[in-house]
């Protein structure tokens, strides 16, 4: 069971995959955001394309547990997304998954030059790593 996870920017879309077993998150690529629709249409190409059975959608929460601004997005792109497969799609909160990317990289002694840069698949991997061990596979 390949779980497909994606963490939507307005600018780029992080996308990271499971592996078969549905336990090991990796990064798989990152779009460049064109329209909620196209971007959409892309994502659901990816996830058939990967033998993904699941797509897992970050969204970003306040203190509240409501969808902040960009969690309304998410949304939005989750909504789209739900036009464009018969794949389940499910929110995932996104909160602190760009921190902990860039935590990760400097636990594993990137260079400051090297982790110049989008965290976006790097995101998307640290948000379905956290799904995935919240709800582990049968």
């Amino acid at each position: 069971m390949r779980i497909l996870a994606i963490d939507p920017g307005s600018k780029r879309i992080g996308v990271a995959i499971s592996d078969t077993t549905g336990t090991i998150a990796n990064p798989l690529t990152v779009l460049n955001h064109i329209a909620r629709l196209v971007d959409a249409a892309a994502v659901a190409e990816l996830a058939k394309a990967n033998g993904a059975t699941l797509i897992v959608v970050g969204q970003s929460l306040d203190e509240k547990g409501i969808p902040s601004f960009e969690g309304r997005r998410a949304g939005r792109f989750a909504d789209a997304l739900k036009s464009q497969t018969d794949l389940p799609v499910v929110f995932w909160d996104e909160s602190l998954t760009t921190q902990d990317a860039r935590s990760a990289r400097i636990a594993l002694n990137v260079s400051r030059k090297n982790r110049a840069g989008h965290l976006d698949s790097l995101a998307a991997t640290v948000l379905l790593q956290s799904y995935l061990d919240a709800n582990p596979q049968k």
